[in-house]
């Protein structure tokens, strides 16, 4: 994998000669650094420790709900683990990401705190920290609901709603820099290396706000299906 990706091969080609299934190449490079960062001999290590934990394997919770709709519940875990993966490529920390992906892969798109901690096994407090930080991106939204109790929701919506969160933060540094200018001087060069800063990032800032209100049609439109009614 890693001779691959030195040589700029899509995960595809990297699969294909490996003879593996390409979610698998996916999945490990993510795990283990990402397209620009993947070391062998990190993911070496990392795969003999994880199988060193299979040997004795954490009897699972009984309560645990099944999978509804017949899906095979170890690749749903495995699809969790590569989304979480790949969110924690963005940017954002391990909880974080492990609550997105436990939202997005439930039928409803939401669930209660005590609903997450017996899903990831974690405290609390945990999750009440992971929430408060998603809401203020933006990434997820609460109501109470017919017994009052808190409930988290990410929808179509909350994409556009956290770019809209975005522009507004760049717009914000915009303002920072430019001040900035003020206080160090016009014509100086560090007053020049913030004044360009600032007419990289206002552009940034009125594209990703221009591109989120032409997008926000696609997060309210139904994908078209083939004539056979596949999709």
């Amino acid at each position: 994998m890693a001779l691959g990706l030195a040589d700029g091969l899509a995960y595809a080609e990297i699969a294909r000669r490996l003879d593996r299934p390409t979610s698998t190449i996916t999945r490990e490079v993510m795990r283990n650094g990402g397209p620009t960062a993947y070391r062998a001999d990190l993911a070496h290590r990392a795969t003999e420790h994880r199988a060193q934990r299979r040997r004795q394997p954490a009897p699972r919770d009984p309560q645990a709900p099944p999978q509804p709709h017949g899906r095979d519940a170890d690749a749903v875990r495995e699809y969790e683990e590569m989304f979480t993966t790949v969110v924690m490529q963005s940017g954002l920390a391990k909880m974080m990401s492990r609550v997105l992906a436990c939202l997005y892969t439930t039928d409803a798109g939401s669930l209660t705190a005590s609903e997450l901690v017996q899903r990831l096994q974690v405290s609390p407090a945990t999750i009440s920290k992971a929430i408060a930080f998603l809401e203020s991106q933006g990434l997820v939204r609460r109501e109470r609901d017919e017994r009052r109790r808190e409930r988290y929701f990410v929808d179509d919506d909350i994409w556009y709603q956290s770019m809209m969160a975005s522009a507004r933060g760049t717009a914000q540094l915009v303002e920072t820099a430019r001040q900035g200018v003020g206080v160090l001087g016009p014509g100086t060069p560090a007053a020049a290396r913030l004044e360009n800063i600032a007419r990289f990032l206002d552009f940034i800032s009125e594209s990703i706000t221009r591109a989120a209100e032409q997008g926000r049609e696609v997060l309210h439109t139904q994908p078209e299906t083939t004539s056979d009614s596949t999709a």
